[in-house]
């Protein structure tokens, strides 16, 4: 007989894990299931890592009271959690009579939304806030709330969190079948097969998808794919805050902001596709962003770039949410989430189990709720190779492996033996920043794949893929 659980949550991007958690808190059974062979490894982990105040989201939309419920909730968790973050306040900038005239209009929408503390300055504060800023410059909006954070940690800490509160996580499970009788729902893919009295859907890309299993077919997927350029941290010093251009209905536009890695990120594009594996960069692109950018924060240009990366968004038709309870199903749909997932997946999640409750599922709260901080990878705090307590209690943390992002051993072997542990050398790039630095892994890719290797015990080259390419 297939495992039975309470709920299944299709989806471990920052939404499903977020929504995992929260379940966590209560006396059911929960599987987390993802297609991938680890969390977080769609389009949560391919964004510009902004963390939003929804100044700028429609009024009275569902993503607009989400986000600013979410952002409440995040001030609490990011530290908790250990999510590297900074605030560093956005400053969006008017290069035209038109842009302009908009500002005083994003400014009433900021105050709908309930972001009180944003206002207008003039030109000559945007060239005080940011002296390195192109000419041109007619006025601003500063919005101090704006910050960075690591989309890698996000969905790993609200996994993770899940997960030692007893939550079942299962990787490689692509939903590929639903079959539906009176009391439960059978899943079941190439990863196996399970049952659940309740679904949600957050699979992101594949909601629309998963959506159709159930017979709803009130929105559509298009994949719209965001093009990023991240320059060398000695690019940093150029940028104070983030950047951000005054938006139009598509896209939030081509912004420059601060990682907290310590780069310049320049971008996204939004470019709508067919194809829900688009992640490629492309020539035109990278073109565009290069020309946008040259106009913002002309220096930039001068700095040498460590990476190029593509992203995609879960765009619909619809301009909101897509979020809607069937209780006659037993299932709960959260699609449509597009951008500002990482930002709003605590209020989400929040929201998501309140509808539950709504259908009449039964919610009892666990006498405890254990929390878990994930290690640091920003540079905004300590890091491990500069702690002589963490060195002198295991000097492991001293011994550096990756040079470029100063990873130590101690860091890798952690990452490979915690609760949710790195299997693949993209598990530890986003657990520990190995591999994205400047050299891109062609110092430090060997030892990986041997401590990976040794550590997991499989074959070196099935790590790189050399078995897969073989075959093929």
């Amino acid at each position: 007989m297939p495992e039975l659980f309470d709920v299944a949550v299709i989806g471990a991007g920052a939404v499903g894990a977020a929504i995992a958690r929260e379940l966590a808190r209560y006396e059911l059974s929960v599987v987390l299931l993802e297609a991938a062979p680890d969390v977080g490894m769609g389009t949560s982990k391919a964004s510009t890592a902004i963390w939003h105040t929804g100044f700028d989201a429609r009024p009275g939309s569902l993503e607009a009271t989400l986000m600013r419920r979410s952002y409440t909730l995040m001030e609490s968790f990011l530290p908790e959690a250990g999510v590297p973050h900074e605030l560093l306040g956005g400053l969006l900038i008017a290069w035209n009579t038109d842009q302009l005239e908009v500002l005083p209009k994003l400014l009433e929408k900021a105050h709908q939304n309930g972001v009180l503390d944003v206002h207008l300055i003039s030109a000559e504060e945007v060239y005080q806030r940011e002296p390195r800023l192109a000419p041109g410059a007619l006025g601003g909006m500063f919005v101090p709330g704006e910050g960075i954070l690591c989309t890698y940690t996000v969905p790993l800490a609200c996994a993770t969190q899940a997960v030692i509160n007893g939550v079942t996580l299962k990787v490689n499970f692509p939903v590929e079948q639903v079959s539906s009788r009176e009391n439960f729902h059978s899943l079941s893919g190439k990863g196996g097969s399970l049952q659940a009295r309740w679904v949600i859907n957050a699979a992101g890309l594949f909601s629309d998808e998963i959506n159709a299993c159930f017979g709803h077919h009130n929105f559509t997927v298009t994949p719209r794919r965001g093009e990023l350029i991240v320059y060398d941290k000695l690019a940093r010093p150029l940028v104070k805050h983030v950047l951000l251009p005054v938006p139009t209905a598509i896209t939030k536009g081509v912004l420059i902001s601060p990682t907290v890695y310590g780069n310049i990120l320049l971008g996204p594009t939004a470019e709508d596709l067919p194809d829900k594996t688009a992640t490629d960069t492309s020539t035109d692109g990278i073109q565009m962003l290069l020309e946008k950018g040259r106009k913002i924060l002309p220096q930039l240009l001068s700095e040498e770039v460590t990476a190029t990366y593509a992203g995609l968004r879960a765009a619909t038709e619809h301009s909101d949410y897509q979020i809607a309870l069937h209780p006659e199903q037993r299932y709960l749909c959260v699609g449509g989430i597009r951008s500002t997932g990482i930002s709003a997946s605590l209020g989400l999640a929040e929201y998501a189990v309140e509808l539950l409750k709504q259908a009449g599922v039964v919610l009892t709260p666990k006498a405890e709720f254990k929390p878990f901080k994930m290690p640091n990878i920003g540079e905004a705090t300590e890091r491990p190779y500069q702690s002589a307590e963490m060195i002198a209690s295991n000097p492991d943390y001293g011994r550096i492996v990756c040079h470029c992002e100063r990873v130590t051993l101690g860091e890798l072997l952690d990452a490979m033996r915690a609760p949710i542990p790195a299997r693949t050398l993209d598990g530890l790039r986003r657990r520990t920043r190995a591999l994205q630095g400047r050299c891109q892994g062609f110092n430090c890719q060997a030892s990986l794949v041997h401590l990976l290797a040794q550590e997991t015990r499989q074959n070196p080259s099935s790590l790189l893929g050399l078995e897969a390419a073989h075959a093929a």
